[in-house]
């Protein structure tokens, strides 16, 4: 009984929880969150790689350079000047070139003379060699002499150190110019040709983009096979503890209701046998009491006073013709119970486990509907490809970049020509430098290796000789070619440094898109807005870095009527009639009986019974009585110990036989009511317990079910709103991953006119930071060659003097070199 009252406290509190709690508490039953989508990349083909400037060991050679050409090219872009070349050429004047040029004409004369003047002292020192006065020997050994040859060696050496340097790095960027030029120039008609495709190819790429509508569409149809039966197991799921709850109470009731009906029936039985037993039993127990107390009256029993009291008074105990009749109760509970309490509650829990089952049969149709809603939505979708503006508006800016690269190509050509002459003619001077830097080093080693072999300064060494005959030749060779080295230094530095002062310098500070947006700077011919269909209200600037922060075409060109792109993606354009469906929805999934009204009608009849107004203290009081007052066995051991005490034959076997017959009655009779009592005990226990709270338990219990039966409806239909909303907003999560998709694949992609400003970014890489940095490096590593070559010359003619013998005589009237059949007289040496 504790254990069942155990349980039925577990289900009520089971029960109230699930009543208190709110609905729809719960998080979604679906899936979590929408996933991931993953889309094809469409349009990865055809795209323009972004330049950038790669970090090099050289960068430190190239930025000063640019603040030599900074410094010599000091004046801003002459637009003045540039607009008159550019709409009326013959109007240009020379002033004002050379005015703009000023720094470039410095150089110019400072390269014209160099041109003329060293050639000149060339030949004049060729001149001289030829009569024999430069280059000769040293008339007089002096004590500064060796001083002066350390120095003349260091300054030598030094001079060389720097036109190696110099000359290694005119390599370096000589060859870096020649593996930059060739792919830069296959650069351009690479570059405007994937341009002009990446155009071309915007209608073809939006509708692949609209294509992949598919996979949202497939994952949402997806998603709709398993929504109704999900939508199903979460009803069962959040109602299972409500309902299972009010069949455990109801199904309590129902036992509540057949053991009641048990124990009652035992009660009634059970008091009319203890009743009729008791009828029987009085005149057999009055007459065993006259005859003990005859017998122990009789003078003849020995000690037999003690005993009399007890004999005389074995009388009846308990009277269960006293106690309550539940007669009317069980009149009142008669026929019960009339329903089926069992199959009932197995056909309430089957009908409630249906409900995934039901969900699936009523859903199919509103299922059916979003697969064809889903259908007419890839229609919608279709519209975006079908009203992208830009099939018409692109086409002058195809024409204009096809003619770019038709134009183009002959000037490459000529470029890349050009570009072989100068690489050949700077190889072969450098070449020569290092010829020139060989001798020297031959000179100066034989030179030196002569000297130290040399008893006497006045004495002829070979090896001298040698080393001042390869000084003159390197002296020979600068004088020989300085003059094509000055014309190729000038000749790339005028180019080189116009490219970087007039074009990269004013590329990085936008000053030439400036220029372009000027009105009139450009002429009609070279129209870029006209010609590439740019919006009238713009210019170059503005759409440069409209496309460069990832601007559409369709937002810089222009066009019959603005297209606004965001407009075609907002996501209710697509999803409303689908969202309408499934908010309009409804359907009843919680219709479950669980109480019929005949079991509801048993339950009330039993409440209403009487069986909590049944006296069961009554019985309770009468049980507590013995059947008879005086214990017959206790009174049967009496006489048995008497007997044994008696003298008297007769008295002792008539003792003997009250003892045995008293045994007889107690076996037969008395245990058999005693049993009864039991029997009668159990179920007045039961009834006693259950009375007071019947009729409170079976109005709750039918309160409880009448609830849930009108709760699980309105929460079936609250947890079926909710579960709907949860799908709703993880598919629209799908709708709205695909059109952010689509507006940044067509803004950063298909249709994006950011390879337009990464050409030109691309352009600027190719030609300041990979091609001109370079050329400029190499002119003005080759003009530090150049120039060096005069202290070299200089440097190399003093010190041959050094390595030839030494004539000692103080005064002479002529030279060896004049008179070389002159014997010298003996005359004093001064030391």
């Amino acid at each position: 009984p504790s254990g069942s009252l155990l349980t039925m406290r577990a289900a009520g509190l089971l029960l109230a929880w699930a009543l208190l709690r709110p609905a729809g508490t719960q998080q979604c039953h679906l899936a979590g969150p929408g996933g991931v989508l993953r889309f094809t990349d469409t349009h990865a083909e055809i795209r323009v790689p972004a330049l950038h400037r790669v970090p090099s060991s050289l960068d430190p050679l190239y930025g000063l350079v640019r603040r030599c050409l900074d410094l010599i090219q000091q004046n801003p872009l002459p637009t003045e000047l540039l607009r008159a070349a550019l709409n009326d050429p013959s109007s240009v004047r020379t002033s004002q070139v050379v005015q703009y040029e000023l720094g470039y004409v410095v150089c110019a004369a400072v390269a014209l003379l160099f041109t003329v003047a060293v050639p000149m002292a060339g030949m004049c020192f060729c001149y001289c060699r030829s009569r024999r006065r430069c280059g000769g020997r040293l008339r007089a050994h002096r004590r500064s002499l060796g001083c002066r040859r350390h120095c003349l060696l260091g300054c030598l050496s030094l001079t060389s150190l720097i036109i190696l340097a110099s000359v290694i790095c005119a390599f370096v960027t000589s060859q870096r110019v020649k593996v930059q030029m060739e792919p830069g120039l296959g650069a351009v008609p690479t570059t405007l040709r994937t341009l002009r495709q990446h155009i071309t190819n915007v209608p073809q790429g939006v509708q692949m983009v609209v294509d992949q509508f598919e996979v949202p569409r497939q994952q949402i149809i997806s998603d709709l096979g398993g929504l109704s039966r999900s939508v199903g197991l979460s009803i069962h799921a959040q109602l299972k503890a409500m309902t299972y709850a009010a069949l455990a109470e109801l199904q309590d009731r129902a036992g509540d209701l057949q053991t009641s009906l048990h124990h009652l029936q035992i009660l009634e039985q059970t008091a009319r046998a203890l009743a009729a037993a008791r009828d029987e039993l009085d005149p057999a127990l009055q007459e065993r009491r006259r005859r003990v107390v005859e017998l122990l009256d009789d003078p003849r029993c020995t000690s037999c006073a003690s005993v009399l009291g007890r004999a005389q008074s074995l009388e009846l105990g308990a009277d269960y013709g006293k106690v309550p009749s539940v007669e009317k109760v069980l009149k009142a509970l008669a026929g019960l119970p009339r329903s089926d309490f069992a199959e009932m509650i197995r056909q309430g829990n089957g009908t409630f486990n249906s409900i995934p089952e039901l969900a699936v049969e009523r859903m199919a149709q509103v299922i059916q509907d979003l697969r064809d809603e889903m259908a007419r939505t890839s229609e919608k979708v279709q519209s975006i490809a079908d009203s992208f503006p830009l099939h018409d508006y692109t086409r002058p800016v195809s024409e204009a970049l096809m003619k770019a690269e038709d134009r183009s190509q002959p000037y490459l050509r000529e470029v890349q020509r050009f570009e072989q002459y100068r690489w050949i003619a700077g190889t072969v001077l450098c070449s020569i430098i290092l010829l020139i830097l060989a001798c020297n080093v031959t000179g100066m080693a034989l030179g030196a290796y002569g000297l130290s072999k040399r008893e006497d300064a006045s004495d002829y060494e070979c090896r001298g000789e040698a080393g001042a005959k390869f000084l003159l030749i390197g002296v020979g060779l600068a004088f020989l070619f300085s003059w094509l080295l000055i014309l190729l230094v000038f000749a790339t530095f005028l180019v080189g440094g116009n490219v970087q002062t007039l074009v990269c310098r004013n590329w990085v500070n936008q000053e030439i898109y400036k220029f372009i947006d000027t009105p009139g700077n450009l002429p009609p011919s070279m129209n870029l807005t006209r010609q590439l269909n740019l919006r009238r209200d713009s210019n170059l600037s503005a759409v440069y870095r409209d496309c460069k922060s990832g601007a559409g075409l369709w937002e810089v060109l222009q066009l019959d009527r603005a297209y606004d792109l965001d407009e075609h993606l907002k996501t209710p354009k697509y999803t409303a009639d689908f969202q309408k469906r499934l908010a309009d929805f409804t359907a009843r999934l919680g219709d479950v009986r669980l109480l019929r009204s005949e079991g509801r009608q048993d339950l009330e009849t039993f409440a209403r019974s009487g069986v909590d107004e049944v006296d069961y203290g009554r019985f309770q009081e009468e049980m507590r009585k013995p059947v008879v007052r005086t214990s017959i066995p206790g009174l049967a051991r009496s006489l048995e110990g008497l007997q044994k005490m008696q003298r008297n034959s007769t008295v002792a076997g008539r003792l003997a036989a009250e003892a045995q017959a008293l045994w007889q009655m107690q076996n037969s009779t008395v245990q058999s009511q005693e049993a009864l009592v039991a029997k009668l005990g159990e179920s007045v226990q039961f009834l006693s317990r259950l009375a007071p709270h019947l009729q409170e338990r079976v109005r709750t219990t039918l309160a409880t079910i009448a609830s849930v039966e009108a709760r699980l409806p309105v929460q079936a239909q609250q947890i079926l709103r909710q579960e709907i909303g949860c799908f709703t907003r993880r598919e629209l999560r799908y709708f709205t991953q695909y059109l952010n998709w689509v507006g940044q694949t067509l803004r950063e992609d298909v249709a994006s006119c950011q390879p337009l400003s990464t050409a030109l970014d691309n352009g600027r890489v190719i030609l300041c930071d990979r091609i001109a940095d370079p050329w400029n490096a190499f002119w003005f590593s080759l003009g530090c060659c150049t120039f060096f070559l005069i202290p070299n010359i200089i440097f190399a003619i003093r010190l041959t003097k050094h390595f030839r013998p030494i004539r000692n005589r103080l005064i002479s009237t002529g030279s060896e070199e004049t008179c070389p059949f002159h014997i010298p007289r003996v005359t004093a040496l001064k030391l």
